[in-house]
């Protein structure tokens, strides 16, 4: 079977599967957070941009889970980019999530129209990582030219690169970049969820494959459980969403089980190369508008 952990670059063990909480809101997302800990998890990822990491954070307390046994990222808001910007920003995360130090830092987009910006914020994200105050950093929706134009201009090499990945959206040269660099691929929208708020592109939403349906009937599963472990047997970190306390345990249920060689091979030809959110070198502060509240 499948571990449940992952290791990064520089040695520290992320899990394989985690909760995502894009769109949890409020006391649901609190909930959520509680529910998917006690029933597992240790895996939490956010970011500054959902608005709900003071929900996380006290999510992560009423659990009662030990805070060195939870794996916490939040990610760092275009309009924080730059050095200084960026360390006010995280400041200011760690004090809504409650938290004095962070597992995993990430950058949200890559910016690539002002990506000197984007360097010198992952230049303050590696000064965290030398302050003891993250214990990995890395990025997210980072392209490979991206990818390579930051590890030029840094020291630290990313140890993980988030991105939508799902059945219908492989990626499989981004993949092969991660793999020469070192750099874990992590999948939002693991199992093709980004259909239901990006607008389905003409594509049948992964859950609804007959593909899928057929592989998950043959091991007694459901087509998210036979997608998550598609992921994870493939060398991936995933962070499906949900605020369904059923739905988070049904996620996690994913360890039991091993997909076939065949089966591998049948979600691989699933792939369509189209995009269900939008593409990162479009995604600015303009095009996505928001403002980061203070602590």
């Amino acid at each position: 079977m499948t571990d449940k952990t992952i290791t990064l670059n520089n040695g520290v063990q992320l899990p394989s599967l985690g909760l995502g909480v894009l769109q949890s809101e409020g006391g649901e997302a609190t909930a959520a957070i509680s529910s998917a800990l006690t029933g597992g998890y240790r895996l939490i990822d956010t970011a500054a941009a959902y608005f709900n990491e003071r929900e996380i954070g006290q999510g992560i307390r009423d659990s009662g889970a030990d805070r060195a046994e939870v794996f916490l990222t939040t990610k760092l808001w275009m309009t924080d980019y730059g050095f200084d910007s960026a360390l006010r920003a995280f400041d200011t995360s760690a004090a809504k999530l409650g938290v004095d130090y962070l597992d995993l830092y990430l950058l949200h987009w890559p910016l690539p129209a002002n990506f000197s910006q984007t360097v010198a914020g992952y230049k303050a994200a590696e000064r965290l990582l030398a302050d003891g105050r993250v214990r990995a950093i890395g990025v997210a929706n980072f392209k490979p030219e991206h990818l390579r134009a930051l590890v030029r201009e840094t020291d630290v090499v990313p140890a993980v690169n988030q991105i939508e990945l799902h059945p219908n959206f492989q990626q499989p040269e981004q993949l092969a970049v991660h793999r020469e660099l070192g750099i874990v691929t992590q999948a939002w929208s693991p199992i093709g969820g980004v259909y239901g708020w990006a607008g389905e592109n003409g594509a049948l939403p992964p859950l609804q494959n007959d593909t899928i349906r057929v592989i998950a009937d043959a091991h007694g599963k459901t087509p998210a459980q036979v997608i998550l472990r598609w992921h994870l047997q493939e060398g991936r970190s995933a962070i499906p969403k949900s605020v369904t306390p059923a739905r988070i345990a049904e996620n996690f249920a994913v360890f039991d089980f091993e997909l076939t060689a065949a089966d591998l091979t049948s979600i691989d030809a699933l792939d369509t190369g189209v995009r269900g959110a939008i593409d990162p070198d479009l995604a600015t502060p303009e095009v996505i508008d928001l403002t980061i509240e203070a602590a």
